[in-house]
């Protein structure tokens, strides 16, 4: 069985599975048909989201806006193939801006052996294809995207995390706050840049009103997401 390019979430509204469903990119799409992309998956993914894209009849010169959730490589991987096809700069939080300028990942967190050892072995060197930022995005920001999307700050993960919420389709774009792999989780601990902070700015998942939680990593929950959410900070007492 041939796998899906994408699967809609909403109408105009689309995840792309870019490596399966544990790394996901999205495409919200105008009623003008104009088209707002959102994380490009690792490097070998760009491709994939331009697929992806073509898969729901649009392409390249449709595509006005190009978002990341933070400079993390399985999110910026492919962004520099994205952008060389369609023209486009990308948006992303003033906080994580000059990581993906330089193509590397922002700190990780030194209070965990593997981060230390991470960076003994150069991994906060550069991690992707440097990308141009055309737009620094910040918290509440409310983008010409389909209707409305917002712009939630959610830090740990990234200094410059967010998570984006299309309000008139109901879909929450996550970010790497929480993951959805074999249930509802934390991310890795080590490869957050503060990961009592990721823990601490979670709750704005729980709090904003939406009917679907589209992870960046794992499937999707249309079924009581919030719900979903909030039982999993209870459980963690967050």
């Amino acid at each position: 069985m041939a796998k899906q390019a994408t699967v809609e979430l909403a109408p105009g509204v689309w995840r792309i599975p870019l490596l399966g469903d544990f790394v996901n990119g999205f495409i919200l799409r105008d009623d003008d048909g104009q088209v707002t992309l959102v994380d490009m998956g690792v490097k070998k993914s760009g491709p994939k989201v331009m697929a992806a894209l073509a898969s729901v009849g649009s392409g390249p010169s449709d595509v006005t806006r190009l978002l990341l959730t933070h400079a993390h490589p399985d999110h910026a991987g492919g962004a520099a193939h994205v952008a060389a096809v369609t023209g486009r700069d990308f948006a992303i939080h003033e906080d994580d801006a000059s990581y993906a300028e330089a193509g590397q990942s922002p700190p990780r967190d030194q209070s965990f052996l593997m981060a230390r050892l991470m960076a003994r072995l150069g991994g906060s060197g550069n991690d992707y294809a440097a990308v141009t930022v055309g737009e620094r995005l910040t918290d509440g920001q409310v983008l010409d995207v389909a209707g409305g999307l917002e712009v939630v700050h959610t830090p740990g993960h990234s200094p410059g995390h967010v998570a984006y919420l299309h309000r008139s389709s109901g879909v929450l774009i996550t970010g790497d706050s929480i993951f959805n792999v074999r249930g509802v989780r934390w991310p890795v601990r080590s490869f957050c840049t503060d990961f009592r902070l990721t823990q601490k700015t979670a709750h704005r998942l729980a709090e904003l009103d939406y009917t679907t939680a589209a992870f960046t990593h794992g499937p999707h929950i249309a079924d009581e997401p919030r719900e979903a959410i909030r039982r999993f900070l209870a459980r963690q007492k967050v």
